[in-house]
């Protein structure tokens, strides 16, 4: 290589760490904000993070405190007075509906059950589950009650067995074994039933004088 030659790349080299340096001093701000954004955020997000699991843990210990209540109206109103969202909301409810059941307070159970039924702020799942219990909560309105069960027992519905198979139970209380029987076999012939609710469903069929080898019969 020439001499020519050399020094233009040493300039050529020189020219490029002038520009380099000059755009760091222009621009290199920007890769500060971005690297203390970076940071930053990641902090906030560990921060976040473990606020969320200490009120998580609040919430359990003072639900676990509420249990350990003497009397199921003292423990139905310690769990009624945890102020609490979101999943920890719905636990804390049926719970207490739980308890309100068990103090005889079949009433404030069922007011209880249907609060959580139409709260929107928590899990689908948690709303289906407050209308099925609500339903099973024993009533003298039987007309409503099957007709939420009805509604509880569409195809898809998370609970749509359990439902039926109260169904089959309140047609069992209503005098109607035949109708009984063919829900119950509704329930054992279904695809998605679980080996005890398949069980059960036999064991009513038998017990009502039907056949569990008989066909379903189409709806």
């Amino acid at each position: 290589m020439s001499d020519s030659d050399s020094f233009i790349n040493e300039v050529t080299d020189e020219v490029r760490r002038d520009a380099l340096y000059g755009y760091l001093r222009r621009y290199g701000w920007i890769a500060v904000v971005v690297v203390v954004g970076l940071v930053g955020g990641a902090a906030y997000n560990e921060y976040s993070k473990a606020q969320t699991r200490a009120a998580a843990e609040a919430i359990g210990d003072q639900m676990l405190d509420a249990l350990s209540t003497d009397g199921a109206e003292d423990r139905a109103a310690a769990l009624a007075a945890i102020d609490a969202a979101g999943p920890s909301a719905a636990v804390a409810a049926l719970l207490a509906a739980a308890s309100q059941q068990d103090a005889g307070q079949i009433e404030a159970a069922a007011q209880t059950l249907v609060g959580l039924a139409v709260n929107t702020d928590v899990p689908e799942i948690y709303r289906n589950l407050a209308a099925l219990k609500a339903a099973m909560l024993p009533s003298e309105d039987t007309a409503t009650r099957m007709t939420a069960l009805e509604k509880l027992a569409q195809p898809g519905a998370s609970f749509a067995l359990i439902a039926r198979e109260q169904i089959g139970l309140m047609q069992v209380e209503a005098g109607d074994p035949d109708a009984a029987i063919a829900t119950m076999r509704l329930i054992s012939e279904d695809a998605g039933v679980t080996r005890g609710l398949r069980e059960r469903a036999q064991t009513l069929i038998v017990a009502l004088g039907g056949d569990i080898t008989a066909p379903v019969p189409a709806e």
